[in-house]
């Protein structure tokens, strides 16, 4: 009994370290996999480390200064110097004024009235307006929060206004399409992306190697069917499934908290459809490049990730540096997302989201045509 003890033992050994042996070299055979192991954790140490930000500076910033003067420059010198306001556009009436900020492409206006100045030095306490976009309020609750002493730092330092211990001016803030800076304003609309971008790039990354993998690929092979149909055989049955998931995290969000739908649903309906149809393409891609579908399953985790730290859902776009957001920019979340809030908490119209929606169209063509090409090789 004793004797066998130590060949039993010697044996069990000997296998766990041939099974250790044989799942080493298989994991350095599926490069895919291997690649993951190492980007994954990289990638995260570098975005986390660069270009996520939480106190964003540099904000886009629009200046409707109805007078020039040496007060109204020096107001916008102090809020330049401060690196949370980049003025982008100087305007000369309401309607582009209120335009810019409708659009996206600036979080925050300033006013600076005519007669600003006179009634400045004649003690009768003249407002400062400042409109903030506030469907990010991570985005303008800081930039917010210092706007008071910044100008009045700004005003004590002009000579032409006299040192007084009270302040001589009034700063009236608005903060449009989110005045009370609820985070499921906020968050709901981003959920809609965020998730259809997770569901949709599993479903179809999956859609390919699930054939190969179960032995009816062949099948498929042998019948009378181009690339591009059965792409499109796969991909529309899951745009109904994507749509279906759409409407009830909106309808969720309406009923349970209370989140405004202020435009067109038509217009999010068709643009949340153009949407879908770009991650299903890409998900496409994913399938006919992954050997199997754990790798497809990887490679989507992989897009995912950037996806959802660069697209403006977890952390404000705009506080991001240039490079970063050049990468947020070809992602379909990131302009999804501006879609979404822009028709549910501004009422939108498709000619202020054009940019936008022909960035997600041309993203879809790119993703289907390297997916038509990828399946024919795999034809082949």
């Amino acid at each position: 009994m004793s004797a066998r003890e130590p060949n039993i033992s010697s044996g069990f050994w000997r296998r766990t370290t041939a099974m250790l042996i044989k799942e080493f070299i298989q994991l350095r055979r599926d490069r895919v996999s291997f690649a993951m192991i190492v980007m994954i954790p990289l990638m995260q140490l570098v975005l986390f480390g660069y270009a996520i930000n939480t106190t964003p500076r540099d904000l886009p910033t629009a200046v409707l200064l109805q007078e020039s003067s040496d007060l109204g420059r020096s107001i916008l010198k102090a809020l330049e110097n401060t690196r949370y306001f980049k003025i982008t556009h100087q305007v000369t009436d309401e309607a582009e004024f209120d335009r810019l900020i409708q659009s996206g492409n600036v979080l925050f206006g300033v006013e600076i009235p005519r007669g600003f100045e006179r009634a400045l030095r004649r003690g009768e306490k003249p407002a400062l307006l400042v409109a903030a976009d506030a469907t990010d309020p991570v985005a303008a609750g800081s930039a917010l929060g210092a706007l008071n002493q910044v100008v009045r730092t700004a005003l004590q330092n002009d000579r032409a206004v006299p040192d007084a211990g009270a302040p001589s001016f009034e700063i009236r803030q608005h903060a449009r399409y989110n005045p009370a800076a609820e985070t499921a304003l906020n968050i709901v609309p981003g959920l809609v992306g965020t998730i259809l971008t997770m569901t949709m790039l599993i479903f179809t990354a999956l859609s390919v190697t699930r054939e190969i993998e179960r032995g009816t690929m062949e099948s498929l092979l042998s019948m009378p069917i181009t690339p591009i149909e059965i792409m499109l055989g796969k991909i529309v049955p899951y745009i109904i499934v994507g749509f279906v998931q759409a409407a009830l995290i909106v309808g969720t969000g309406i009923l349970l908290f209370g989140v405004p739908v202020l435009g067109s649903l038509w217009l999010l309906a068709a643009l949340s459809t153009l949407f879908i149809a770009t991650n299903l393409s890409v998900g496409y891609t994913f399938s006919t490049v992954a050997q199997n579908q754990l790798q497809a399953v990887q490679m989507s985790m992989m897009f995912f990730l950037p996806n959802i730290l660069l697209s403006g859902f977890m952390f404000p776009f705009a506080g991001m540096p240039t490079w970063a957001q050049w990468i947020g920019e070809a992602l379909p979340l990131t302009h999804y997302i501006r879609i979404v809030r822009a028709i549910m908490l501004k009422g939108s119209t498709l000619a202020e989201l054009h940019y936008d929606a022909i960035a997600l169209f041309f993203l879809m063509l790119v993703a289907m045509t390297i997916a038509v090409t990828r399946f024919r090789r795999t034809l082949d």
